[in-house]
């Protein structure tokens, strides 16, 4: 027996087999073989067609089926991961009224400010946990005051993956993680924020069903099993935003517990138990898929923009040949690169700066001693140290990691980011071979309550390695506050 988990990002689609007993992964297909494309009329616009996720959930359907010859009687659950934060809405007859409006559009900022001054900081902290800022209730606040008509066709709005969930199965439904990443929920009362609702003059009525995060949420129809080759009533048992599912899927469900992802951008999410939002401007908190009245699991979120990206640039314009190539030129280099110090931040405003578009800066470029493998050593480090000054900042808000895992993913399959992260956070971190779609699909398992086989199947299927903290600490910490000193004078300059 088998379990599908779909990972609707908004580059590709993802869809991994996985078997139910071990949760080994059989198979992962990924379409487009290109990026998917996105519209953007105005600047900061990004748009998506939500039916090209849905073809591309047909067609990797297709293909894991009938490449790893399944009998679809023999799928017993899907699992959904998705892009956070967009907007989708459809009419009366089902479907999309407009295009989806997605995580990284940014027309609705100025919407979200104006909420956050209109009902309070202390209400946005103690009831929302986060900014109203660029999330799905501004968006949807956007459209009301932009696209009016198109507003009062409005029948449903949801989330990305409640779309995939609606056009398999025909529901509209949506989870309280979900809610939460939308700024529709208030942690204080457990329930919708009447506040935001009664702000935006939005009616009930074309909010989604809740349902939990695990546990039978409803079942393929007839439609979405002739689309995909499931089979009808195959139930979907579980469903998630992607940083949420990124931690689930690298076994972070507990307080201490802390999920890295090292890509194009940089990610700490860390779970706590408490509802602490100091740091509510630079940090979002969201509901992770184990929140529950009765046993608070916050996900505390922090990004980093200028991450990943800053190495890919230097690989495109150094003339070498792979990240690899770049790693080993770096670790030629000693610690601090000889005093050459890199700020990566070149990918737009970083939230965890207060919003400064800092930009990409080299500072202490000594054209007699430095060479490209300096490049390459102080872009690691200087990736890493962003990484530490996140984690001291989470730490500030009540964060006390106890493990930090991650993906196998560019950043963290280099030793020196890895060990200088571990060293300069005195935190040993773990290496996990997995994706977004492996852990939506095991996730359907949990739906039976089934923590511990969970834990077993990651451990057992997907540990690849650990990284420790370099007992010669006092170089590691020299450079850093150095790079340090250097942000902080460039972000007052700012």
């Amino acid at each position: 027996m088998y379990y599908i988990g779909f990972d609707i990002g908004s580059s590709s689609v993802k869809a991994a087999l996985v078997t139910v007993d071990s949760g080994k992964s059989i198979d992962v297909v990924n379409l487009p073989e290109k990026e998917m494309g996105m519209t953007a009329l105005q600047e900061d616009w990004a748009e998506q067609d939500p039916n090209t996720w849905w073809q591309y959930v047909c067609e990797t359907t297709q293909r894991l089926l009938s490449k790893n010859n399944i009998d679809s009687s023999d799928v017993i659950g899907i699992g959904i991961s998705y892009q956070m934060h967009g907007l989708v809405i459809i009419g009366k007859d089902g479907n999309p009224l407009r295009d989806s409006i997605i995580w990284c559009d940014s027309r609705a900022v100025n919407i979200g400010q104006e909420v956050l001054e209109k009902i309070g900081t202390g209400f946005c902290q103690e009831h929302l946990l986060n900014a109203p800022g660029n999330f799905t209730a501004a968006k949807l606040g956007w459209v009301k005051q932009n696209e009016p008509g198109l507003f009062k066709q409005i029948h449903k709005f949801m989330l990305p993956g409640d779309y995939i969930a609606y056009k398999l199965s025909g529901d509209v439904q949506t989870t309280v993680s979900g809610l939460s990443e939308g700024i529709f929920w208030d942690f204080k009362e457990d329930s919708l924020s009447d506040k935001i609702i009664d702000y935006f003059g939005f009616d009930k009525k074309i909010f989604p069903d809740i349902v939990g995060t695990f546990g039978q949420q409803a079942t393929i129809s007839q439609a979405g099993a002739s689309a995909t080759g499931l089979k009808e009533g195959t139930p979907i048992l579980y469903r998630a935003g992607d940083q949420p599912n990124n931690a689930l899927s690298l076994n972070v469900f507990n307080p201490g517990e802390v999920a890295a992802t090292g890509g194009t951008s940089g990610v700490f999410y860390a779970v706590t138990d408490t509802l602490s939002v100091k740091e509510s401007s630079r940090v979002n908190n969201f509901a992770h898929v184990n929140y529950s009245q009765d046993k608070k699991r916050i996900g505390k979120l922090l990004c980093i923009n200028g991450a990943g990206i800053m190495y890919r640039w230097l690989l495109n314009n150094l003339q070498v040949d792979s990240y690899a190539e770049m790693n080993s030129l770096a670790e030629a280099v000693p610690v601090g690169s000889d005093g050459l110090v890199l700020l990566p931040f070149g990918n737009g405003a970083e939230r965890m700066l207060n919003n400064i578009n800092l930009g990409a800066q080299l500072h202490n470029l000594n054209l007699n001693i430095h060479t490209k493998a300096h490049l390459c050593r102080a872009a690691l480090e200087g990736i890493a140290f962003s990484f530490v000054y996140g984690m001291n900042i989470l730490k500030s808000d009540g964060i006390n990691p106890k493990v930090i895992r991650a993906g196998n993913d560019n950043l963290f399959r280099s030793e020196l980011f890895s060990n200088t992260v571990a060293t300069l956070i005195s935190q040993e971190i773990e290496i996990y071979n997995t994706t977004g779609a492996i852990g939506a699909a095991r996730a359907c398992h949990l739906h039976l309550g089934a923590y511990d086989k969970f834990q077993e199947q990651v451990l057992q299927n997907d540990f690849l390695m650990r990284f420790s903290a370099d007992p010669n600490k006092k170089e590691y910490q020299t450079a850093y506050t150095k790079w340090l000193n250097i942000l902080e004078h460039s972000t007052k300059k700012s």
